[in-house]
């Protein structure tokens, strides 16, 4: 079966990586993270302070810094670290999203699935899937797109990997969804002729998620990807 990659590292995988220095603005950065989470908790139905640039809980400035201070290889991580220890809030994960740059939305995207919004963040995956921007497509079609997108999004999310060529490796639970969906086969099958008639290759992957839509897919085996 194709595998998504997943891009996040745990917190000993991190401190295996990063320096004195990285490790403790780390853990300064994850107990104010807590913190937050910790006042929401004890003050149930509040809403949490709408933040303003100069009011932003810390861990919020430290999530745009993760990149400068962790390495940018380091910074999805991170900043996924950050989301889950403060039980980021709709209007938090939003704001990160709508304030950020590609690389704080792409931390944003690939943390949904693990933050309990249900399918209230959707507006975000959305969003993201009208861009053009490979890393946010790639990060948009994760678990939590899996989870809530409908059946009608979800195909052109799937479209929009083959039009962008992002590795259709990244969309999760591909085989799951795909199974038995004659009209993503037909989509498929567009695609495909669309692409033939004006003298350009058709993609592997579009091979390999059409083959998915058969019934018998899943006894049929794969490479892993």
């Amino acid at each position: 079966m194709l595998t998504p990659p997943n891009p996040l590292k745990s917190r000993q995988e991190l401190d295996a990586e990063l320096d004195d220095a990285a490790r403790a603005w780390l853990d300064e950065a994850l107990a104010e993270a807590a913190h937050d989470a910790a006042d929401a908790a004890a003050t149930p139905g509040t809403p949490r302070q709408e933040a303003s640039p100069y009011a932003s809980p810390p861990w919020e400035l430290r999530y745009a810094a993760a990149g400068r201070r962790c390495g940018q290889e380091n910074a999805d991580s991170v900043r996924s670290l950050l989301l889950v220890e403060a039980r980021a809030s709709l209007p938090a994960v939003t704001r990160l999203y709508e304030q950020g740059t590609a690389a704080e939305r792409r931390a944003v995207l690939l943390t949904l699935h693990l933050l309990g919004l249900g399918d209230t963040a959707l507006p975000l995956v959305e969003d993201a899937l009208r861009a053009n921007d490979t890393r946010l497509v790639a990060a948009a079609v994760g678990p939590y797109a899996a989870d809530h997108l409908d059946p009608h999004a979800w195909r052109h999310a799937v479209l929009k990997c083959l039009f962008t060529e992002v590795p259709v490796a990244a969309v999760a639970r591909l085989g799951d969804r795909a199974r038995c969906d004659a009209e993503l086969a037909r989509m498929l099958d567009d695609f495909a002729a669309e692409r033939t008639a004006a003298g350009r290759p058709v993609p592997e992957d579009l091979r390999t998620v059409l083959a998915l839509t058969a019934p018998t897919a899943a006894l049929a085996p794969t490479e892993e990807s």
